[in-house]
């Protein structure tokens, strides 16, 4: 007679319970284990991208000050308390499955799903208002978009600079630094295409001091950073690993706004209890993950 058969008669076999584990509490065990592996790969991921966003601030920490004032503090708040209100309630379900409630599971993983459409709402709203003014990562940064005629910040008597004159004219700035003259030379802006530039140069005319100063009046630029003359040279790097991380954090939350959908889909059906309850605790540990890679997330760019 076969193992599964000694353990488990077809009576007494719990229907989760796969014919591989021997009981309720191994598959639930295995199960975790496996979800903690997959989300240690998620850290090294984000730990990776957290590395890059280290080395760049290090480098250029200019670039940071600059950048974080085209971001809405207020959206980023909002959409951090979303989050943190998204896993509490996440939480609530678990424990709900766990005491065979079915109705009040239910009724947190719905909140839980509520929150991930609002917290997906609130970054398109976020999203869209950089794209529409063409603030946006890689060369797409220097080049108007469509629309940008109709915009107020469309200027069409500043000139395009290519990469061989951007180039040359870094060389005469290091120069003119290297002879103890002022490294800063009058340079068309808009359209510049970047190459990045050691930190020790610095941006021709960029003000940290004045930066830092309307950060404490808790002011933001009112120049569109396509016509702003002091925009540092290399401020496509900012938008670049915000566009990257928060990007990517998104789908996050949409792969979890599936897993929750499911989690719903099930709970319906009364699928989970206190003998059941192994997927709910594993997509709650998933969110959870989602959930604290926002919170470094949000002080890193939108506050510091």
């Amino acid at each position: 007679m076969s193992h599964s058969h000694e353990q488990h008669g077809h009576g007494d076999h719990p229907e989760h319970l796969g014919h591989h584990w021997d009981n309720v509490q191994q598959q639930f065990e295995a199960s975790k284990l496996g979800m903690w592996l997959f989300l240690a790969t998620e850290v090294l991921l984000f730990g990776g991208l957290f590395v890059a966003y280290a080395v760049w601030r290090g480098n250029n920490p200019e670039l940071y000050a600059y950048g974080s004032e085209y971001l809405d503090v207020t959206m980023g708040a909002i959409n951090t308390t979303i989050l943190i209100l998204s896993s509490l309630t996440m939480a609530m379900a678990v424990t709900y499955a766990q005491l065979n409630r079915q109705t009040a599971l239910l009724v947190c993983l719905i909140l839980t799903f509520l929150g991930a459409c609002g917290f997906m709402i609130v970054k398109y709203f976020e999203y869209a208002d950089k794209i529409q003014e063409g603030i946006l990562p890689g060369a797409a940064f220097y080049e108007p978009p469509a629309n940008l005629e109709a915009s107020k910040y469309w200027n069409p008597d500043l000139p395009i600079i290519d990469r061989e004159t951007l180039l040359a004219l870094r060389i005469q700035e290091a120069e003119r630094e290297r002879e103890g003259r002022p490294a800063q030379i009058d340079r068309p802006r808009f359209g510049e295409v970047s190459s990045v530039a050691p930190a020790a140069v610095g941006p021709a005319g960029f003000d940290p001091d004045a930066v830092r100063a309307r950060h404490v009046r808790g002011e933001k630029s009112n120049v569109h950073p396509l016509q702003d003359p002091n925009r540092p040279i290399n401020a496509h790097m900012f938008f670049n690993i915000y566009f990257m991380m928060t990007g990517l954090h998104g789908i996050h939350v949409l792969v979890g706004m599936i897993v929750i959908g499911w989690l719903i889909y099930r709970a319906a059906l009364g699928h989970f209890g206190s003998d059941y309850f192994t997927p709910v605790d594993l997509g709650g540990l998933y969110w959870h993950i989602v959930d604290l890679i926002w919170i470094f997330l949000f002080p890193l760019f939108y506050l510091i």
